[in-house]
């Protein structure tokens, strides 16, 4: 029987790379503009959505990101910061996000004179107040927060040290995004350095738009514990499946892939979701993981990414669960946490659906 839509909507779901300021409700957004007075596009809700996604539908990495100068114009004040946040996660947990890891750079919201701790204190708070109404609407979720730093600035080792100052409140990673091409992973050692030192996870945006060397790097220079992306991974593998050296160190120290399959179709990492790899890489049995990337900018959610696996790869529930439990055995919280959560959450929904 075919899977629909509906039924992936209810089944817990784990999210490992989903970008804040690519998540907010359109009519967020106009609603908060209007506080601001930025100039937006169009102030009909559902025509901005549609605009961002075209406009971010671009086959360019770099032109995609520029649709986020809309989104952190109206994240600059603590309340406007607590109130995306708390609608983020209300909205994964409607979606039937169990477990998320939501990344910001914290750097980017400074415009109205706020301190870089009150932006995360800001984004915490909201975070904790959209768990606690998704709980009391019968929905379970739990949200790590991932800082980012920009690459192509110079404040990576000021947000690493602010990532270890929030750790037990909420902060559980880091991480460096931005366009990759001329910005290597390597101009942030000291920050990689500082948070192996302090026993901190950290993820890089790597293998998107650039290739192997910005894999490569991210690997065996920074020490990440995960690729952002990391899809041209697929550049090591031989037209047989045999793996290059890189390929097969990534697939064996069980590096897990933040693959983000409609993001990848609009940057141009990838032709289409038939042409995405991440069927291939399921086959190789590489760590790989499903994700959002920016829901707004693709017009998507997990339940969205999920179903056009489904539809193109023919995957079933098994497969799906697969996912899944990669996503959380590759989670940035304790081993028990995700152990919990896998054993009492993930495996008992999806042992209903499995033949």
């Amino acid at each position: 029987m075919a899977i629909r839509y509906e039924d992936i909507v209810k089944v817990p779901k784990a999210l490992l790379h989903d970008h804040l300021d690519g998540g907010l409700r359109p009519a967020t957004i106009v609603e908060l503009a209007a506080e601001v007075g930025h100039e937006l596009p169009t102030t009909a809700p559902e025509a901005l959505g549609r605009w961002f996604v075209e406009a971010a539908d671009s086959g360019s990495l770099e032109r995609y990101l520029e649709t986020f100068a809309h989104t952190v114009a109206v994240m600059q004040t603590g309340p406007a910061l607590r109130r995306v946040a708390r609608e983020c996660a209300l909205d994964l947990a409607a979606d039937g996000v169990v477990y998320a890891e939501v990344r910001f750079a914290p750097e980017q919201h400074l415009e109205r004179d706020l301190s870089l701790d009150e932006v995360v204190e800001a984004v915490l708070a909201g975070f904790a107040e959209g768990t606690a109404q998704a709980v009391e609407a019968g929905l379970t979720i739990r949200v790590g927060t991932l800082l980012t730093a920009m690459r192509h600035a110079a404040r990576s080792q000021e947000i690493a040290e602010l990532a270890v100052r929030h750790r037990d409140a909420g902060v559980v990673g880091f991480d460096i995004a931005g366009a990759e091409a001329g910005f290597p992973p390597t101009r942030h050692l000291d920050a990689f350095e500082y948070l192996q030192r302090e026993n901190f996870h950290f993820t890089i945006h790597a293998g998107e738009a650039f290739g192997l060397p910005s894999i490569w790097q991210a690997i065996q220079w920074c020490g990440a514990d995960r690729l952002g992306h990391g899809v041209r991974i697929v550049d090591d593998i031989a037209p047989d499946g045999a793996l290059g050296r890189l390929a097969a160190y990534v697939r064996d120290k069980r590096i897990p892939l933040e693959l983000c399959p409609s993001s990848n179709v609009q940057t141009g990492a990838v032709a289409s979701i038939a042409d995405h790899p991440i069927g291939l890489l399921r086959d190789l049995r590489f760590r790989a993981t499903v994700n959002t990337d920016n829901r707004l900018m693709s017009g998507t959610s997990m339940s969205r990414e999920m179903s056009l696996l489904v539809e193109t790869f023919g995957y079933g529930w098994r497969e799906l669960q697969w996912f899944t439990i990669n996503a959380m055995k590759s989670a940035f919280i304790p081993f028990d946490e995700r152990l919990r959560i896998i054993d009492e959450v993930i495996k008992p929904a999806y042992a209903k659906l499995l033949p």
